[in-house]
């Protein structure tokens, strides 16, 4: 008798008939669109099959078919993986069906399908939020597993923090509502353990927060500043009051530009005042200045860049879950590097970050404020470990030159920053991967994954 190979067709078409949602197979009018992820560099990856999974069940269907066929299964909530790996040649198990958000009582019920867009226009209009990113299209489910560093981190700490449960599928097919008091350890390691290791998340509720008018600025300087620029911010925007909120982008894209951009949770008046000590170190007024009150809605929008657009504009265009018929949102064809500052660059660190972004080609190194709320939790309370850190550092680079302005950039910078890196920019080239994303929190993970996974059906090459 010969060995069984991987599914038949009929197999394939048994598991399409059992889900409640909708499989697209190779060949399907569909599935070209299907398998695309935001990034258009992993356009070559071809899924056996795309299961857009209506409810817990549909999942559980997929997982059990998976094992019991061997097939290589990945989940997928927004594709935003910097490696590509939210697909892969298997089965993709895509949750963009389950994107309810329901609000009540000081708390959000939000289905790990849904966007941030879609997350922040919904609860706005019952006048709260939960802290997350500012991409519109990305899911909320890999944002929270990662940990969730966002434009009001600091006051109201990650996307994970503000997570009290979570309802996942594991392997084992069972369907897990999680939270401090039950399966305590899966919810641990659900709060920046990274997406796609332990299950797939099909709901998440989240404290909330009340929103109210905040203060958006943009500040340009030239590029002779910009040496003082960053020894002025990296003094400045890690130790502010918790309502403020910055970051700092150096950009080669496609001429060199130094921009100070933020969040206030406050007035004008008063953000304008907290600036000024800024500005003072910098030694120039900005040769650009944007400093606006708004909704919290409108500035989530406006960092989303989207402001020009209404919320269903600002999705990717198609028919299929998480898209709009008019849809304007583009894809984005990018690599990506990071590190995550414990402690102040020196002069030579500063030097050495401006003549990296200086060289020629289509890149930028983002900076993002942390401290506050972020670095009043342990490091071992939840699974995210870089609590003591300062700043996040992104390097984003797009594809003409990327990789080898990318080695250079991160190498060049690691002895200032050392080895720690953030999770949700994940980095196939990271060596010391596991120690640099989750640092001592790396064991108990490994032990979260061994109890919830032991046969290791969640696998990619960067998986506890």
């Amino acid at each position: 008798m010969t060995a069984r190979t991987g599914p038949s067709p009929s197999d394939w078409t048994s598991l399409g008939r059992g889900l409640a949602g909708r499989l697209i197979r190779p060949g399907d009018a569909a599935y070209d669109a299907a398998r695309r992820l935001y990034n258009p560099s992993f356009d070559g990856i071809r899924p056996a099959a795309v299961a857009y999974c209506a409810n817990p069940s549909d999942v559980a269907e997929c997982l059990a078919f998976a094992r019991r066929l061997r097939v290589p299964v990945t989940s997928r909530s927004g594709g935003h993986s910097y490696a590509g790996w939210s697909s892969g040649t298997g089965l993709v198990v895509d949750v963009s069906r389950m994107n309810g958000v329901r609000a009540t009582s000081g708390r959000a019920v939000v289905g790990a399908g849904a966007q941030l867009v879609d997350v922040y226009d919904r609860l706005a209009s019952h006048g709260v939020s939960i802290p997350g990113g500012s991409c519109p299209t990305v899911g909320i489910a890999g944002l929270t597993l990662g940990g969730g560093i966002g434009v009001v981190a600091r006051k109201y700490g990650l996307t994970c923090d503000a997570l009290e449960s979570l309802q996942i599928v594991t392997a084992d097919g069972r369907v897990l509502t999680c939270d401090a008091d039950h399966e305590p350890e899966l919810y641990w390691a659900s709060r920046g353990g990274g997406g796609g290791n332990f299950g797939v998340a099909v709901s998440f509720t989240f404290r909330t927060h009340a929103t109210r008018d905040v203060t958006l600025f943009f500040l340009h300087w030239p590029w002779s500043r910009a040496r003082k620029a960053v020894a002025a911010w990296q003094a400045w925007a890690p130790h502010e009051p918790d309502a403020m909120w910055s970051n700092l982008h150096l950009t080669q894209d496609p001429a060199l530009d130094l921009q100070i951009g933020g969040l206030y949770l406050g007035s004008r008046a008063d953000c304008e005042r907290r600036l000024e000590p800024l500005i003072a170190k910098i030694g120039a007024q900005p040769s650009t200045r944007y400093v606006t009150q708004t909704s919290y809605r409108n500035a989530m929008m406006i960092e989303a860049g989207c402001s020009t657009r209404t919320v269903s504009q600002c999705h990717r265009p198609g028919s299929l879950p998480g898209q709009t018929a008019d849809g304007r949102f583009p894809r984005d064809a990018f690599s990506a590097k990071s590190h995550m500052a414990y402690r102040p660059l020196s002069a030579s660190g500063i030097g050495a970050l401006v003549e990296q972004t200086a060289r020629p080609g289509r890149h930028a190194v983002l900076l993002d404020a942390l401290g506050g709320a972020v670095g009043r939790v342990r490091p071992g309370a939840t699974a995210f470990p870089h609590r003591t850190a300062l700043f996040s550092v992104q390097y984003y680079a797009h594809m003409a030159g990327a990789a080898t302005w990318l080695r250079g950039a991160h190498a060049a910078m690691a002895p200032h920053f050392g080895d720690h890196a953030y999770v949700n920019y994940i980095d196939p080239a990271l060596p010391a991967w596991r120690q640099a994303y989750y640092g001592a929190n790396a064991g108990r993970l490994a032990k979260v994954k061994a109890a919830y996974d032991p046969g290791r059906l969640f696998r990619f090459p960067q998986a506890i």
